[in-house]
């Protein structure tokens, strides 16, 4: 049986309280540095570095990959980098990828939605459009990514993804609901990478 996963609230600080919470949650933090043990400050340490439970699957996605499009004979060479990475405590998978240094790229947030028990992920992207879906895991190496698109000039309005990782590589294979029909899954082989992620 399948387990399901899925892949602006505008806060008004106070600028005095802010500035008197952070100058006492500063001393705080000093004094109970200085308490801790070197023993205890390591594992707080790699404590503070996981994901949360819920996000662990993807703690082997973490870091930086890339791979070459499949192109055209004739056609320049299309290249995407894209970097997992842990953000907001270890609640947030962070994904950033760019295509040919920026000439297309987007972001993801990937984090588990507690009033659907689901992972969830918001895709934004330099082309204008945005998706949201959910994920499921189909295996201990492989999860399925479902997205609604919306802002697509193309007539896209579906995708459907497998990521399935190998070690050192992960294939995706994607599929477009476009103009009502899906296409043929598009697969992609991406490696560990030390390239940046660039924009414009």
């Amino acid at each position: 049986m399948k387990n399901k996963m899925s892949k602006p609230l505008a806060i008004v600080f106070n600028a005095a309280l802010v500035s008197a919470v952070s100058t006492m949650s500063m001393s705080t933090n000093v004094a109970f540095a200085n308490e801790q043990t070197p023993s205890a400050s390591k594992t707080a340490k790699k404590e503070m570095a996981g994901l949360a439970k819920e996000l662990k699957v993807f703690e082997p996605y973490l870091g930086t990959w890339q791979a070459n499009f499949a192109v055209q004979d004739g056609q320049p060479p299309v290249l995407d980098v894209s970097k997992w990475e842990r953000a907001l405590n270890g609640t947030t998978v962070r994904t950033l990828h760019s295509i040919n240094d920026g000439m297309y790229g987007g972001e993801s947030l990937i984090f588990f939605d507690k009033s659907k028990s689901s992972i969830v992920f918001y895709y934004l992207t330099t082309a204008g459009f945005y998706t949201q879906g959910y994920m499921e895991m189909v295996s201990d190496n492989s999860f399925v990514a479902y997205e609604d698109v919306t802002g697509n000039k193309d007539g896209i309005t579906k995708v459907k993804s497998t990521s399935t990782l190998n070690g050192d590589s992960m294939e995706v294979a994607t599929s477009y609901l476009k103009q009502g029909s899906w296409t043929k899954p598009e697969k992609r082989v991406y490696t560990r990478s030390d390239k940046a992620v660039v924009f414009k």
